[in-house]
């Protein structure tokens, strides 16, 4: 199953736009007029006043993906689409369910740069993601999907990424196994992840990939290219309109891409009184490719829907 000539071309222009702005965002000399204060994420990390080793420190300095399915932020969703074989055994029927995401990480060491919100920082996180189908009296959960890993963030200035290894591993709800006893697969996989961040002014862009080191079925696809941009524009106090486009193309006998869209609205708070910043976000969304739950990789699905998110 392979992606559209239209949608090759558009992500190899993608792909190059953001080489380009992260070649350009690094090699720029004024560093400190790019974001450091004004990164919602970093400036949790700003709060330390302290420079070298920090241990158990404050806020984060690689901002969570605002469009990423599987993104380190929780959620609930309601989406309408066509899920397929997911949740409806009509194939291109439309039907409702609701996703659900818990995500929350401890933050072990930062080794802080001279300036506020540099640094390097280990983290250990961990999120569950889960689907219900919204189209039956019970609420039936489908699938859920438990990811666990070791985050290694950097920042300097505007610049930031996330060199990850994590785990995941999915299962199908007991309600779905009775009603449709489909064959289940024993999805588990080790990856290791790099992105790399630019942030300019309002505008973020990022791009990087996955290797999957270890994966069970063997049939998994071993490779991942993601890329992305977001826009973050202050409105009044704590009020900022959010906008983001994430792609994703699995290499998986032919390059299959996925898009994911976002926009809506944001509050966040910014630290304060000992505490990390957070931000609450209502967002409209659009999805369109490779089924981002686990046991569905197979199947293609389209949805849009509103949800409800807390990030760090």
């Amino acid at each position: 199953m392979a992606s559209s000539p239209t949608n090759r071309i558009a992500a190899a222009l993608l792909a190059t736009a953001i080489f380009i702005l992260l070649s350009a965002g690094w090699l720029a000399t004024p560093l400190a007029a790019q974001t450091t204060p004004g990164s919602r994420c970093a400036s949790g990390a700003a709060m330390e006043a302290r420079s070298g080793w920090v241990w158990l420190p404050r806020g984060q300095i690689f901002c969570p993906l605002v469009a990423d399915p599987k993104g380190e932020r929780s959620f609930v969703s309601y989406l309408r689409g066509d899920f397929a074989t997911i949740a409806n055994p009509e194939p291109g029927a439309r039907t409702d369910i609701a996703a659900v995401g818990l995500s929350d990480g401890v933050a072990i060491a930062r080794w802080a740069g001279a300036r506020p919100g540099d640094g390097i920082q280990l983290d250990l996180a961990g999120a569950v993601f889960a689907q219900l189908n919204l189209g039956l009296p019970s609420f039936d959960l489908i699938n859920q999907d438990y990811l666990v890993g070791l985050p290694l963030t950097f920042r300097r200035g505007g610049f930031s990424g996330r060199l990850r290894v994590y785990h995941q591993s999915s299962h199908l709800g007991d309600e779905f196994l009775l009603a449709r006893q489909p064959e289940r697969v024993n999805l588990s996989f080790e990856s290791l992840e790099l992105l790399l961040s630019q942030e300019v002014g309002p505008v973020r862009v990022y791009g990087g990939g996955e290797t999957f080191f270890r994966r069970e079925p063997e049939e998994l696809a071993s490779r991942l290219v993601h890329a992305g941009a977001e826009f973050h524009q202050p409105v009044f106090g704590g009020l900022a309109a959010v906008a983001a486009l994430d792609v994703k193309a699995v290499d998986d006998q032919g390059w299959i891409t996925s898009w994911s869209a976002s926009a809506g609205m944001e509050v966040a708070r910014i630290g304060g009184a000992g505490h990390p910043s957070r931000a609450i976000s209502l967002v409209a969304e659009y999805y369109d490719g490779a089924a981002p739950y686990g046991q569905f990789y197979r199947d293609n699905i389209q949805y849009w829907g509103l949800a409800l998110t807390l990030s760090r």
